[in-house]
């Protein structure tokens, strides 16, 4: 199986990637506790630079946006896949996919959680998969 290009950790996202080797999502908090994704120099709400640590995210969120892809933009996609905002737990919005469900039948406000799609590297993806409707 190909996969998409992933990025090189740098200097600020090294400890975002590292975690995911061992499937921890973390989102980046500064000293007043601003919580984003993705990690960034600095807070995106009150600019701080300094002190900016990491906060283990759950793993549960909601659709916030969504859209199915169809046509592949490039080589090491598989479609049809989804491309979805999801609004963390914790608060932050994250881009990512959707898998694991009909692709046309994911929705807006769909409650989801965290699983990963492991990398050549040693490094994984986070994914998310819809929850099951409690009966």
């Amino acid at each position: 199986m190909t996969h998409p290009p992933v990025p090189e950790p740098d200097e600020v996202t090294a400890p975002w990637w590292a975690a995911t080797r061992h499937r921890e999502l973390l989102v980046q908090v500064c000293p007043a506790g601003h919580r984003q994704h993705p990690p960034r120099a600095l807070c995106s709400v009150c600019g701080a630079t300094e002190g900016l640590d990491w906060l283990a995210a759950e793993g549960r969120g909601v659709v916030d946006a969504c859209t199915t892809v169809h046509r592949a933009p490039a080589p090491g996609f598989e479609p049809p896949y989804v491309v979805a905002r999801i609004r963390l737990a914790e608060g932050p919005v994250m881009l990512s996919n959707v898998v694991g469900a009909n692709p046309d039948g994911v929705r807006i406000g769909d409650p989801v959680v965290l699983d990963w799609r492991p990398l050549p590297d040693g490094r994984a993806l986070p994914v998310f998969v819809p929850l099951p409707e409690e009966s």
